[in-house]
């Protein structure tokens, strides 16, 4: 059962400008497997987890626009392809209601009480899948969308809903090569504003963490970034973060995927040796050269490709 909040987010204001469509490239190869668009709809958003045997939603009303893909990423895994396309949602200006992961989605429950694509159309693992809810503010009307991503043999399946006006936004999408979208280079994080970002954005850059090149292994300096967050994650222990590696785009693909992963896994080990947080709450992944923050074309956007983000999972323990 889903549980409905007491309230409609969605109506006709007129006079107010649209927003831009919606522009997404895929990391990797990418085909479409569904496509329905109804030009007046009412979808039920969920925005928290199955709990209590409900699942609270939001009611977004107006176009709804329904796509499915399947996406050729090899080595790459579900966080992969649901890190690359947060970050373009949230560069089209959409802003994050709800994220979470099976466990804390709940799993069977949750998949069965949302609404979801029937196979073969739209594959969910559910043991590896991810979702997130998101908002875009300030246009005609209130734009919402859900994504869901999850993995198959060796592709992941893509479901995304995108709810609006039906005079609004278009969805684009593309297949993507060995790169992702490129997205404008992000001013560096201040070791000592992690937390703020983090709460802020859902996400954060810890900029001043060292490796050594082509090495896994954090460097042995006292990094702040770590330090505030180990304080923020002891005085939160709902709070569930997830660690993800980038790397520049020189080298293979699962080289640099191998490489960002060790990286996150050594930063999430640092966190619980050093600083005595729960390995439960926190899970580390790398996605390689396909989420880039800069051009891989200089010098100083490869440098800054090079890191290790934070990004909130869930609230909930």
């Amino acid at each position: 059962m889903i549980r409905t909040l007491g309230f409609l987010l969605a109506g006709v204001l007129l006079g107010t400008p649209a927003y831009a469509d919606l522009d997404l490239t895929f990391p990797g190869p990418a085909t479409q497997t569904f496509s329905e668009t109804e030009n007046f709809a009412s979808y039920k958003l969920p925005v928290g987890p199955y709990a209590d045997g409900f699942v609270q939603t939001l009611v977004a009303e107006g176009q709804q626009i329904t796509r499915a893909w399947r996406v050729d990423v090899g080595v790459g895994t579900s966080l992969l392809v649901m890190d690359n396309l947060r970050q373009q949602l949230e560069a089209s200006g959409f802003e994050l209601l709800y994220e979470c992961t099976t466990e804390v989605c709940g799993g069977f429950d949750f998949r069965f009480t949302t609404e979801v694509l029937p196979e073969p159309v739209m594959h969910v693992d559910l043991g590896d899948f991810r979702y997130l809810a998101a908002q875009r503010l300030g246009g005609a009307v209130p734009e919402y969308v859900s994504l869901f991503v999850s993995r198959g043999a060796d592709s992941a399946f893509v479901q995304m809903v995108l709810v609006g006006s039906a005079d609004g936004t278009n969805l684009n999408s593309k297949s993507g090569g060995n790169t992702a979208q490129v997205i404008p280079a992000a001013p560096r994080t201040k070791p000592g504003a992690v937390v703020e970002a983090l709460i802020r954005d859902g996400h954060a850059v810890l900029d001043d963490l060292e490796f050594e090149t082509g090495s896994s292994a954090l460097g042995s300096g006292e990094f702040s970034s770590l330090s505030k967050l180990s304080e923020y994650l002891k005085s939160n222990p709902e709070i569930r973060i997830a660690l993800v590696g980038h790397t520049d785009a020189e080298g293979s693909l699962q080289g640099n995927i191998a490489l960002s992963r060790q990286r996150a896994q050594s930063v999430a080990a640092r966190l619980v040796r050093d600083f005595g947080i729960p390995q439960r709450q926190i899970e580390a992944e790398g996605v390689g050269y396909l989420a880039p923050r800069a051009s891989n074309l200089t010098d100083e956007g490869r440098t800054l490709n090079r890191r290790v983000e934070v990004i909130i999972t869930s609230t909930q323990s």
